[in-house]
């Protein structure tokens, strides 16, 4: 039976729409709209037909409209067995184990059905503005954990021991004592003090604004070099003179924070006792007060509750708010001004949607996540080694602008960075130089890792580092630290690790540790996804030129 151009065309439409559509309700829109086309059509044709019937002095004929019926009769068929096995493809498998769906964000978005153009359009712009803004609501997360935990600007929270899962920040460094200083240069600029690095005693850190933007490196390898010194934070459009002896760094709006671990040798009390005082020697404080500077205030959280886990809910929004009131516009983001307002979000308004705006704007959030976790998956193709499935945990072309501050102006990595945010705090200066990192979240079949059994890492003898390495557990959804568990990772300065006879190590990852095993290894939570990110301080060349090589997680079946 002969098959007409439109009733071809309506197939090619619903098939994209089968193929592209990720959920129930962009099948259905798709559906009622080809719906309401074919009406129209239908009753524009029989028009047709009869005005042409009419003019040359012919009865009207049923022949075209006939046609057009059993078109649109056909293809009623067609939508309704498209939409059946759209639904019957995309139910859960009944085999399904919690692991898969938390080992990543589940394959769901939202139903959201736009009634008119603003609706569209207020999704929309809350979708892009989930992208844009991850790093500041990242940044600003912290400030209210900060807050809540009876700090503020220009103080310092830190660790007094290695963190515990009470700190949810994104993939920390259990490994290190973390001196965090926050800064606030509303009032003017800011000294942050580095102290010089004391054998075996130094700091690795950056700092970052609250774009997390790193301004500069400080410590060995960083700025100082090692012999400690005086950063003047300047605000944005600083126009005075940068005080003699000081080290000049410009942010770029009001607010951001220091990330500063303070190394371990061989993690004992001693050590880590050690780490903490020469951590608390880092001061920060107003400039005006430099001629007498207040004493530091030292915020303990090891046992207070720290999170910047992105909450894919309205608490977004309401973070970016906060975010957007605080800080200046700059020039590369004024385009989001109108897009922000559409969804509610203005300098010198109040966030306060309605419920049917709060409804779109969850929609648009969780449609975000998802498309966010199936970027992040894209970070490790390539892989950094050929052959296995290890990945620098972000991509070169958004890694190069970030630590550029984003001078090219036709290179402005928006999606890279909501992908690097959604899973980091903070980006270096020089990537590479102070610290390099790995990240894997498959093993070597390429399924991904499951709490519930046991892997093995091979680490080839003479890792590449001048400081230490370490391997760590993160929970794959959430991108933190596994609550419940007893430590989150294995180092060189993991006291009692064992080596083999040729000074490699293996690392084991599973809910039990293989007998003989356990100073080798580290717990994972049962029925949970988790994800690996390898840390190399002080890398050297054959990480770089790859002759060191990372193989991949071994699945050992148990």
């Amino acid at each position: 039976m002969q098959e007409y151009p439109y009733e071809i065309q309506i197939k090619n439409r619903l098939y994209q729409a089968v193929s592209l559509s990720n959920n129930f309700s962009i099948l259905k829109l798709s559906i009622m709209r080809e719906y309401e086309n074919m009406k129209m059509w239908k009753c524009e044709n029989k028009r047709t037909t009869q005005n042409q019937n009419k003019a040359i002095g012919q009865p009207p004929t049923a022949t075209e409209f006939d046609i057009k019926t059993r078109v649109m009769k056909k293809l009623i068929i067609f939508w309704f067995s498209a939409l059946f096995i759209f639904i019957a493809c995309n139910q859960p498998s009944t085999n399904a184990t919690d692991t898969t769906k938390d080992s990543a964000v589940a394959s769901q978005t939202s139903a959201f059905i736009p009634t008119n153009a603003n609706e569209k359009a207020i999704y929309s712009r809350a979708f892009n503005a989930v992208i844009w803004g991850i790093p500041a609501v990242n940044a600003e997360l912290m400030h209210e954990s900060l807050l809540n935990a009876k700090g503020d600007f220009n103080q310092v929270v830190y660790w007094s021991g290695l963190i515990n899962s009470k700190n949810q920040t994104l993939t920390p460094n259990p490994d290190v004592i973390y001196i965090n200083p926050f800064y606030d240069t509303r009032q003017g600029p800011v000294v942050l003090e580095i102290p010089p690095a004391e054998a075996p005693s130094s700091i690795t850190g950056s700092v970052d604004d609250g774009w997390q933007t790193p301004l500069e490196d400080v410590g060995p390898a960083g700025v100082d070099k090692g012999k400690g010194g005086k950063y003047f934070i300047m605000p944005p459009g600083y126009k005075g003179k940068v005080p003699a002896g000081y080290i000049p760094m410009s942010s770029s709006i009001y607010t951001g924070y220091a990330i500063l671990r303070s190394n371990l040798t061989n993690g004992s009390k001693e050590d880590i006792a050690r780490a903490v005082e020469y951590g608390k020697k880092v001061k920060i404080y107003p400039f005006s007060q430099a001629a007498k500077p207040p004493q530091t205030i030292f915020v303990d959280l090891l046992q207070t509750s720290f999170s910047n886990i992105i909450p894919y809910d309205m608490h977004f929004y309401e973070s970016l708010n906060s975010f957007i009131q605080r800080e200046p516009w700059l020039t590369r983001d004024m385009v989001m001004i109108d897009q922000l307002k559409t969804i509610g979000i203005e300098k010198g308004k109040t966030f306060n949607p309605d419920a049917r705006t709060k409804e779109i704007l969850t929609a648009a959030i969780t449609d975000a996540h998802q498309w966010i976790d199936e970027q992040y998956e894209k970070v490790f193709d390539p892989p950094f080694y050929e052959g296995t499935h290890w990945a620098l945990p972000a991509k070169s072309e958004t890694l190069g602008p970030m630590m550029q501050n984003y001078t090219d102006p036709n290179n402005y990595p928006v999606d890279g960075k909501a992908v690097a945010y959604s899973m980091a705090y903070f980006c270096t200066k020089h990537f590479g130089v102070g610290q390099s990192y790995l990240a894997n979240i498959v093993d070597n079949t390429g399924k991904p890792f499951d709490g519930s059994k046991l892997y093995r890492l091979h680490l080839p003898a003479n890792v590449p580092v001048k400081l230490y390495w370490s391997v760590t557990v993160y929970d794959r959804q959430t991108h933190a630290l596994t609550p419940g568990v007893s430590y989150f990772s294995r180092a060189s300065t993991t006291p009692g690790i064992q080596k083999n006879a040729d000074g490699s190590v293996d690392l084991y990852f599973g809910l039990k540790a293989p007998a003989g095993k356990e100073s080798n290894w580290v717990p994972t939570g049962p029925n949970r996804g988790f994800e690996l990110l390898a840390r190399f301080y002080g890398p050297k060349k054959e990480f770089f030129d790859k002759t060191w090589k990372l193989p991949d997680v071994e699945n050992l079946k148990q």
